[in-house]
């Protein structure tokens, strides 16, 4: 039976979509004060955990109760201080960050109202990310992703009535650099000594070993272990979701001087360095967000792309990194997602070549591991993650031979981080060039050369064991005032 200071309970949860069993028989408590860290590959249950808990699904089987009391539904989860930030972004983008503030908080109302959740957005903004610069009445779809992110953070966080009692965090540092990454867990960290609850789900693992009391691992929609975090290393918990850790293959930079340049771009304001892929290159876009790395990352496909007549061979693909907003077609296919890229090349006196279409979605569901009993199925059946790995099969499933990808990670499972390092490693030594922009200094790690942005211009640029944490870092505040 829950304690009594259990801020939600779920007993023998089971949840089933169609044949595939999402929740098969979890048992999750989360107490007052209390930071679960919430982990497990793409389609192992942890988002429809999440709406299980904030009220948005109905367990065919099993008890939800809050704070000891039975209950199910969005208005009871609100009711007791059950807030999530989505993995998905849920603000409206074609209203202010005030106005988005006002509908999650119906106690902002009467006259004066937007300036009223102006000001509590901007103050929490500020406390949990400091210097951010950002407007309470711009309207959310001009803001970056990464803004984005931090808007819907700081709304859920937001106290106008009463405090959250729990925060659900799905991946909300997806979209953030390192540092305001830091920012939100120091701020976590603070939420949670004074009384609050997380429930934090990412993928990346240092964050949750750093973050939170207690680890909960889930796998096949079950939880498969729950102890304290300081019983888990990184390594114990990739073992424990499933997958086997592979060291990690530091690139030696070969041959990448005197191969042919496939794509530059002249230095751009007071830089003096032009940005250059050579072919069979991994080429990283590094430095703080918002920077210039995805403007870059746009002017390149546009100067190489046409708009008007589309070729047989497309000399450029792009992997976007806001799936919902630039990625996904939400009423097609998993299937059609995937190949749309390519209908030209599977077309046969003019109409699509079902069989080789079907061929190609087999071949790469199996590479890359997308978890669906069926391709046939809607493409918003998919987890996060899974839907990225299609975006992933879209772009390398084609003859392009430059790859641009603009943080394709965000939500992927570490197992499947793995193969696709894998794969671009192979198709880089097959002569493909990739050129990858990324959040994460794992990756930028992980590539051949790495340009590092600054207020839209490159400031430095990285080769092989220069190509560090401490460099980037340095390169991206060059020219701060103390």
């Amino acid at each position: 039976m829950p304690g009594t200071n259990t801020v939600v309970s779920v007993q023998g949860v089971r949840v089933e979509f169609g044949a595939v069993k999402a929740l098969n028989g979890v048992d999750l408590e989360v107490g007052a004060g209390e930071a679960i860290g919430l982990v497990g590959h793409n389609g192992a249950g942890k988002s429809t955990i999440v709406h299980v808990i904030n009220g948005v699904l109905t367990p065919h089987q099993g008890t939800i109760s809050y704070a000891g009391e039975a209950a199910s539904g969005i208005s009871a989860a609100r009711a007791a201080g059950v807030r999530c930030v989505f993995q998905e972004l849920s603000l409206c983008p074609n209203l202010t960050v005030a106005e988005n503030t006002r509908l999650m908080h119906a106690g902002l109302q009467g006259f004066g109202w937007r300036t009223k959740a102006g000001g509590l957005v901007r103050k929490k903004l500020d406390e949990i990310f400091p210097g951010n610069r950002i407007d309470a009445s711009a309207q959310v779809g001009d803001l970056s992703i990464a803004e984005r992110q931090m808007v819907e953070i700081a709304i859920n966080f937001l106290t106008v009535t009463e405090k959250p009692k729990l925060v659900i965090l799905d991946e909300p540092t997806s979209s953030l650099d390192a540092g305001l990454a830091e920012q939100l867990l120091a701020y976590v960290r603070r939420f949670v000594s004074e009384g609050g609850s997380v429930l934090f789900i990412s993928h990346i693992l240092g964050e949750i070993l750093s973050t939170a009391d207690r680890i909960v691992v889930m796998k096949d929609g079950k939880v498969v272990a729950s102890r304290p975090a300081d019983g888990f290393s990184v390594r114990s918990l990739v073992e424990t979701m499933g997958s086997v850790v592979k060291e990690r293959n530091k690139t030696e930079g070969r041959a990448a001087s005197t191969a042919p340049v496939v794509l530059e771009l002249p230095a751009r304001g007071v830089s003096t360095i032009d940005f250059r892929a050579r072919r069979g290159e991994i080429i990283g876009l590094a430095g703080l967000a918002g920077h210039g790395q995805t403007e870059t990352l746009l002017e390149l496909f546009a100067r190489n792309c046409s708009n008007w007549l589309p070729t047989r061979k497309a000399p450029v693909a792009f992997v976007a990194g806001d799936r919902s907003l630039n990625g996904t077609f939400p009423l097609w296919s998993i299937l059609r997602n995937l190949t749309i890229g390519h209908l030209r090349a599977l077309a046969r006196l003019g109409t699509v070549d079902t069989g080789r279409e079907d061929a190609v979605g087999a071949d790469w569901k199996e590479r890359i591991a997308i978890k669906t009993p069926d391709l046939a199925n809607p493409i918003l059946s998919l987890s996060g993650g899974n839907q990225q790995k299609v975006l992933f099969a879209r772009a390398l499933s084609g003859d392009a031979e430059t790859v641009l990808m603009d943080d394709p990670m965000r939500g992927v499972d570490i197992g499947t981080k793995q193969e696709v390092y894998s794969i671009l490693r192979s198709e880089a030594a097959a002569g493909r060039t990739f050129i990858w922009y990324s959040t994460e200094m794992d990756e930028i790690c992980l590539c051949d050369r790495v340009y590092v942005f600054r207020d839209g211009a490159i400031v430095a640029e990285l080769l092989g064991d220069a190509i560090t944490e401490d460099h980037v870092l340095a390169a991206s505040f060059s020219g701060e005032a103390a």
